[in-house]
């Protein structure tokens, strides 16, 4: 049976299909795997095979130079604003440049290091928390070379209650802040801000991923923007303080606005970044504070010139609606989305009714009036990546799997074309409208037929 036979590791990229021909991955989670064929994508796309230049993957801002084929070195130093995303990853997506792909997975890492770093024993009297301190945060997760000090801890309460518990959703350790050293910032050509989030791990936490109502953000004072709207369960996790106990947190909004700005004033005068990065619902979190602290101008600089705001979001679900990528747009917000397609988070939530679904009416193409306000929308560019193990199936959305297999491309094809799954939903609302019928009724049974399949997948 397809399903029984197995294949070497394969990603397959939007603008091409990295493949593992080696298969020399090992992976913390759950060690070296093989991975099955997947015929409803590979069926639809065109691919040739071009080299890719392949370097020694090293610890974090170790590498900070690779070659290229003229036999010339290429600095990361002189190339970190393209990096970062100042053309959209123009020409470094297809194909991937290699110091793209280290500062993905650099990045990465330091987002893994959440993990390792949270306590998840509940005899603990860190349970949820961070293990170490900020100054040995680091070198205890094997990261002590990596040239980043950590600033400080970030912690978030989501305002949600769960009916089966009575105490109110305490906060938790969700990242940290981390800022480049001297010897680093040389190498890297900027002094880099970095702000990390994980993923999903308390009840409360899930709880707020699926209020999947989008809600007007409402983060600058001085502009309403009714239109710009984001989950609202990300949004509580975001702007939510812990205000039942005498010396609650302040939110996670005010603990990295006022360390982001603390930062940018103690670095005044020197080239800065600001890269935040996230896995999974973390990654939803990096997307809401990049959009804050543009929408708010915290990055313009003494000159006016605006210090560059990048997102790395791995596996990261959809944020907003289409005014809300539409002023991320407007505000320089750059974001590179790494994901697989096998992902179910990085599909929520949306699931039929997001930046894929359009109209298409008498030969040309219509969008639904309610489209922008009322359907999510991913931001940026996408990176994607195509993998699945059948004995571990919770391997897609796995941070260390997308790290691991970044770390060993061989080869790289151009993907042309791209498996559309959304035509049923566009059949369902285009016939509505050429029979005269009711779109709102129609839209408010599609939305619920979004609802029960997204609770189908918890």
């Amino acid at each position: 049976m397809a399903s029984k036979a197995l294949m070497k590791p394969t990603l397959n990229f939007k603008h091409g299909t990295l493949k593992n021909n080696e298969a020399q991955v090992q992976l913390h989670s759950f060690g070296q795997v093989c991975f099955p064929g997947k015929n409803g994508f590979s069926s639809s796309r065109k691919s040739a095979v071009v080299s890719v230049v392949t370097t020694k993957t090293a610890s974090p801002a170790t590498v900070v130079a690779v070659p290229v084929k003229t036999g010339s070195t290429v600095l990361l130093s002189q190339k970190w604003r393209e990096i970062q995303g100042l053309n959209n990853w123009e020409s470094l997506v297809e194909p991937l440049h290699p110091l793209l792909r280290n500062e993905i997975i650099r990045y990465g890492e330091f987002v893994a290091a959440c993990y390792k770093a949270f306590d998840l024993d509940s005899n603990s009297k860190r349970y949820l928390n961070c293990k170490y301190g900020k100054k040995n945060m680091l070198k205890e997760v094997g990261m002590d070379d990596s040239g980043y000090e950590v600033t400080k801890y970030i912690y978030a309460t989501p305002d949600v209650n769960i009916p089966i518990q009575n105490d109110a959703a305490p906060g938790r350790w969700i990242g940290y802040v981390a800022v480049s050293s001297d010897e680093v910032t040389k190498q890297l050509g900027r002094r880099d801000m970095l702000v990390t989030f994980r993923g999903t791990v308390t009840n409360h936490e899930w709880v707020a991923n699926f209020m999947s109502s989008l809600t007007p953000a409402r983060l600058d004072p001085l502009h309403d923007r009714p239109d710009v709207k984001v989950e609202s369960g990300f949004l509580s996790l975001y702007t939510s303080e812990e205000a039942e106990t005498k010396f609650g947190l302040e939110s996670c909004r005010q603990q990295l606005l006022s360390e982001v700005s603390r930062l940018i004033n103690k670095y005044k005068g020197e080239e800065l970044s600001i890269t935040l990065a996230g896995h999974s619902m973390g990654s939803a979190l990096a997307l809401l504070l990049a959009y804050d602290i543009s929408e708010l101008g915290l990055n313009k600089a003494d000159d006016r010139r605006k210090i560059p705001v990048t997102v790395f979001s791995f596996g990261g679900p959809r944020v907003g609606n289409l005014s809300f990528k539409q002023r991320c747009e407007q505000l320089g917000v750059k974001v590179l989305r790494i994901v697989n397609v096998n992902d179910p988070i990085t599909k929520l939530p949306g699931v039929l009714f997001n930046e894929n679904f359009r109209g298409f009416i008498g030969g040309s193409r219509y969008e639904f009036p309610w489209f922008a306000c009322s359907c999510y929308v991913h931001v940026g560019v996408e990176l994607v990546l195509d993998f699945f193990n059948v004995q571990n199936p919770s391997c897609v959305h796995d941070l260390e799997t997308y790290i691991n297999l970044l770390k060993w491309p061989q080869r790289l094809g151009i993907q042309k074309e791209g498996f559309d799954w959304m035509n049923k939903a566009r059949d369902l609302l285009t016939s509505a409208q050429s029979l005269n019928i009711n779109l709102m009724l129609w839209k408010d049974v599609a939305i619920n037929m979004v609802n029960m399949v997204q609770s189908q997948r918890t």
